[in-house]
């Protein structure tokens, strides 16, 4: 209930004929540009904090630009981005040029789009770590745009063996450093171009000759094995080359389209589908530890770069971020509300007739489908039992019959949205009382004291929301029973790939297991865990290979863990019993069998980098130095 900031999204576009081809066709030379608005626009849940566009033109003369970047702060960042590009093209007469003079010298109207949508998971903002990020040279090849939907876990060492090399990185970021780690690669092969054929052909034949046979798939081959963490990486030369690399766990999502007009690469498949209008069996999936990559000539391949590990797809791109308008995202949604409906109905005494369903928030909703289909079933079954019983103790008449067929699921809208929390109010007691508000409810849908009001969430990460709001609000239609239901299970372990959980004391997962450990007399394992920690970190440690912090959870059941979030985050005047759901792990990997990614919830990370952060992460609770890394 309370937002996740969690990965960015990409957008790249390479179109393949001229552009006169698209103002004849379509009636606009800017239909690339429109194609790159529309599908950041459909991915814009990706990132509201900060945009960027890169657009490269092919047919500059020397003497103007050719690389093109604009970049924005907000969550208006996309608007203000497109809105700042449009005057420029209708000042410049592009709807009355040439296509010769749009090619040469129309802004932002060229051959490769860029678009990038940024949410920070590491603290750092500001314009200067907004993606593109550009790398100026003098010579169109070796001229690098790069964006990416990624965090890298190995920062420090990727860091160290640029430095090492002799350059010096202005920032010290993950990008920064992927940008001149790619950048190194891409000024060799270069360089190996030009020894080749120095001696067999003049200036700037030569140069025209590199820019046509630079070897993208030696660029990334050359950087790549350093790199630990999930990602999408995607990156542009000012000669024409493009690419799209994929992590070799496929952690992060990558998916891509092409046909003779266009190449198309975006982090969720619908937005392909919808801005191209073409049909999902055309939207393919990048393969992990695989490369897309577009030739100066706009021929296309896919690949392999890497080579492609263990499946580590992310579970909760798919429970939660992603758009539910996916085909299978939809369907795995669904089937994680079903996978639920045996405990629903054992926390509501098998009572279907006294209990009412619902879910906040609207994120929630297709899980909700999928578990009221799953209920619907369960109360079929029921009224064909009911049926059964009463026909061997005699005849049924119709109003018998009519009476069980009537027996109907309660699902009602308890809980609407009704005012954006102000935060100018900061004293605890005041700013709870305004948060208890932020909701509405719909009164009269419960019958005071006698039915259970069951809701669904898509996550618990936190507690914050319901603790502060949603518990107080549901208790004012005074059910007999609250409960709260998680279509994801408990998220225990902190995320190093990209999504804004890097905390172990804001789960409330751990800090209930915290709580059962003192309860019990075992408070002294937090100190046994923090030295096995700190060991593990020390040179010669087993930090990349161990997760020390699973320890603290291992002495209780999930359900233990469940039944002390609910005490903890139940407040002292609310009058119902509480009681909370969470997925298991084994109904999250039946309801999404492809993406088995699931360290936030087992500790399983699928890189040695992810088993140093959670040591890390650990240490720093510990130590109460929450933000360190």
């Amino acid at each position: 209930m309370e937002p996740i900031k969690h990965e960015c999204g990409v957008a790249l576009i390479r179109l393949r004929k001229p552009l006169a081809y698209y103002r004849e066709k379509y009636g606009s030379y800017a239909w690339g540009l429109s194609k790159l608005y529309l599908m950041m626009e459909k991915q814009h849940n990706r990132g509201q904090e900060a945009a960027g566009v890169g657009v490269v033109k092919l047919a500059a003369p020397p003497g103007s630009e050719y690389v093109f970047r604009e970049r924005a702060m907000g969550s208006g960042a996309i608007g203000e981005i497109f809105g700042s590009i449009m005057p420029r093209l209708e000042a410049c007469g592009l709807d009355d040029m040439t296509p010769e003079e749009a090619d040469m010298s129309a802004p932002f109207i060229g051959q490769i789009y860029m678009g990038h949508l940024r949410y920070s998971t590491t603290g750092k903002s500001g314009i200067e770590y907004v993606h593109p990020f550009l790398r100026r040279n003098n010579w169109p090849s070796r001229n690098l745009l790069l964006c990416g939907n990624f965090n890298m876990t190995n920062v420090e060492r990727i860091f160290e063996s640029i430095v090492a090399r002799g350059q010096h990185p202005r920032i010290y970021s993950d990008t920064i450093m992927l940008l001149e780690q790619l950048g190194y690669a891409l000024d060799k092969e270069n360089q190996r171009l030009y020894r080749k054929y120095r001696y067999s052909m003049p200036e700037p034949a030569l140069t025209h000759t590199i820019e046509k046979r630079i070897d993208m798939g030696c660029v990334l081959r050359d950087s790549a094995p350093l790199w630990d963490g999930g990602y999408v990486i995607c990156g542009a030369t000012g000669s024409g080359d493009m690419f799209a690399l994929r992590d070799p766990h496929g952690i992060r999502p990558a998916f891509y389209y092409a046909d003779d007009e266009i190449v198309a690469v975006a982090s969720e498949r619908p937005v392909i589908q919808t801005v191209l209008n073409v049909a999902r069996g055309d939207v393919r999936e990048l393969e992990p530890g695989s490369a897309l990559i577009v030739e100066p000539d706009a021929s296309w391949h896919v690949e392999p770069i890497l080579p492609q590990e263990s499946n580590a797809r992310c579970s909760f791109e798919r429970i939660y971020f992603s758009r539910g308008t996916d085909a299978d995202i939809y369907r795995e949604r669904k089937a994680l509300g079903r996978q639920l409906v045996g405990r629903i109905c054992d926390a509501i005494w098998h009572d279907l007739d006294h209990a009412v369903f619902s879910f906040i928030p609207n994120t929630a909703e297709v899980a909700f489908i999928g578990m009221c289909e799953g209920l619907e079933d369960e109360l079929e079954r029921e009224k064909a039992d009911q049926l059964a019983q009463m026909s061997a103790r005699g005849p049924l008449t119709r109003e018998a019959i009519e009476q069980v067929l009537s027996r109907r699921l309660r699902i009602e809208k308890v809980a609407v949205k009704d005012i954006k929390l102000r935060t100018f109010i900061s004293e605890g007691s005041t700013r709870d009382d305004l948060a208890a508000h932020v909701y509405d409810v719909t009164y009269g849908c419960v019958e005071n004291g006698v039915d259970s009001l069951v809701v669904i969430d898509d996550s618990i990460v936190r507690g914050t929301t319901l603790r502060r709001s949603i518990l107080h609000i549901l208790d004012r239609l005074h059910p007999r029973k609250i409960v709260v239901v998680s279509s994801a299970p408990q998220v225990r372990y902190p995320d190093c790939y990209g999504i804004d959980m890097s905390r172990m004391g804001e789960f409330i997962a751990f800090r209930a297991a915290v709580e059962l450990l003192r309860e019990r007399g075992m408070g002294d394992l937090l100190a046994t865990v923090y030295d096995r920690c700190r060991e593990a970190l020390a040179p010669g440690g087993d930090a990349d290979d161990v997760n020390h912090v699973k320890a603290v959870y291992e002495p209780f059941t999930p359900e233990e863990v469940a039944a002390k979030i609910a005490e903890m985050l139940t407040p002292a005047d609310v009058e119902a019993e509480v009681e909370i759901i969470y997925q298991s792990v084994e109904g999250l990997h039946k309801a999404v069998p492809g993406s088995p990614g699931d360290w936030y919830f087992t500790g399983d990370y699928p890189t040695p980098g992810g088993m140093r952060l959670v040591n890390r992460a650990y240490v720093n609770y510990y130590e109460g130095n929450p933000d360190k890394r």
